[in-house]
């Protein structure tokens, strides 16, 4: 069955592919719109680099969300083609209104909307295959130019896989697909390693400490536990892995075993990429904190291949972002969250802590610095709303909690709004309604474990 699921999502795209070609054959410029995580710039980089090897032409656009009022800008603009990467599936009723051709590439939950002809959706939740684990949006948009021989451009279409947390010890489904063209043609290589960050880039210490996936304990986040844990194996914290001899690299690989199996196993590279940005997760990391830095043209410059400096630039985006996780986890370590009955909440008004919230509450559940079997919501507060990001483990998927459910439900309530994966989840309320809003969350959550 899986495989007929995915011969019709492959025959939607093989679609939007003779779309497009028709396209860049009469010289038409296709109009991008893509979502400005790492996922979103990888899509928007795999459609861009696809129309430049074609000796076309692309004007771009990263945003946060889509809005009526953009779409309704966009309806304005003479373009033949539009091409929303990583969004539209949700909206299709606005972007129904746009008078030249739209392809729409993404994995989210489309609504209920019969689209006209002008329209080609492409989305795996049309054909029954799971959008949040099996293919992200950059995955979907190399489906779309696949039938172009783009198998150069797999390494991209995984690290949008990456960003959005779909690499859970192997790839499943499209993933796996993508993973398996990429290596057939060369462009992409598997092979054993450490997994620890920025290893050819960063001292040796520091390289530990910012490792948050998969998680040291005692060592990520911790630049003095770090530093100790060298020194008591006899290794200068201050060197590069890449300086290190054979026999310490052995040592080192030993003793972080003991920590966190995981740590040695299956790194990915792309082999047509610089050497700081090989690794194919330590791409989508750089893109990721290009993102979360509003930096859309450096992290779009990078996909596109720009080298001059721009790699440096990102490359000390990504160190600072860096310091702020640390710092963040630090503060929870000190802080720890407050427990409710079903679940725990983190709250922050500091500027540079607030943009690392949903990533340190994954980190902290990881590391054990929180009950990871109670869910967690990491709530920061913008004027008079509230932003909260949610975060379990599988496990808890299994006993029953859905986070997206409970966010969707809990919000519209107060006149918020959210939604998401069971595993995470987001959502915007008013500041002063927060308290009844985790109330009422506690109790949905408790209603769901029973």
């Amino acid at each position: 069955m899986t495989h007929k699921k995915q011969h019709s999502l492959l025959n939607r795209a093989d679609e939007a592919c003779q779309v497009l070609k028709e396209h860049l054959k009469r010289g038409d410029i296709v109009r991008i719109i893509s979502h400005n995580d790492a996922d979103g710039l990888s899509a928007a980089g795999v459609i861009a680099n696809a129309i430049s090897q074609e000796e076309g032409q692309f004007h771009i656009s990263i945003v946060p969300r889509l809005r009526d009022d953009f779409i309704r800008k966009l309806a304005q603009e003479r373009y033949k083609l539009f091409f929303f990467c990583d969004m539209g599936s949700a909206y299709l009723e606005a972007i129904s209104r746009i008078k030249g051709d739209v392809i729409i590439s993404d994995h989210h939950q489309p609504i209920d909307f019969e689209t006209g002809e002008k329209i080609t959706h492409v989305n795996p939740h049309l054909f029954g295959i799971d959008g949040s684990r099996e293919v992200s949006a950059s995955g979907v948009t190399y489906l779309t130019v696949r039938g172009m021989e783009k198998q150069s451009l797999a390494g991209m279409a995984l690290a949008g896989a990456f960003g959005d947390m779909q690499y859970y010890d192997r790839f499943l489904g499209i993933n796996q697909m993508i993973l398996e063209e990429g290596l057939k043609a060369n462009t992409v290589e598997v092979y054993q390693d450490l997994k620890i960050a920025s290893k050819n880039e960063e001292p040796l210490y520091k390289s530990l400490a910012y490792t948050f996936n998969p998680v040291l304990p005692g060592l990520t986040g911790d630049l003095e536990g770090s530093m100790a844990f060298l020194e008591k194996m006899g290794v200068s914290y201050g060197i590069k892995f890449s300086d290190l001899g054979p026999e310490e690299r052995d040592i080192l690989k030993d003793e972080l075993v003991k920590l966190n199996p995981q740590i040695f196993s299956d790194v990915f590279s792309d082999a047509r990429q610089p050497q700081s940005i090989r690794n194919i997760e330590d791409y989508s990391r750089i893109l990721d904190a290009c993102g979360k830095n509003k930096k859309y043209g450096l992290g779009l410059g990078i996909c596109l291949g720009e080298k001059n400096n721009a790699l440096e630039v990102a490359l000390d985006l990504q160190r600072k972002y860096r310091e702020t996780l640390v710092k963040g986890l630090q503060w929870i370590k000190r802080e720890g969250s407050t427990v409710l009955e079903h679940i725990q909440y983190i709250y922050a008004e500091e500027k540079a802590r607030k943009s690392v919230m949903g990533t340190i509450s994954s980190i902290s559940l990881s590391l054990g610095l929180l009950e990871a079997d109670i869910p967690l919501l990491a709530i920061s507060r913008m004027d008079n709303q509230v932003k909260i990001s949610s975060r379990t483990i599988p496990e808890m998927v299994e006993a029953g909690v859905d986070l997206g459910q409970a966010l969707k439900d809990a919000s519209s309530s107060f006149g918020g709004t959210g939604g998401g994966h069971d595993i995470a989840a987001g959502a915007m309320i008013p500041y002063k309604e927060m308290d009844n809003f985790l109330t009422l969350v506690d109790e949905i959550v408790g209603t769901q474990l029973e």
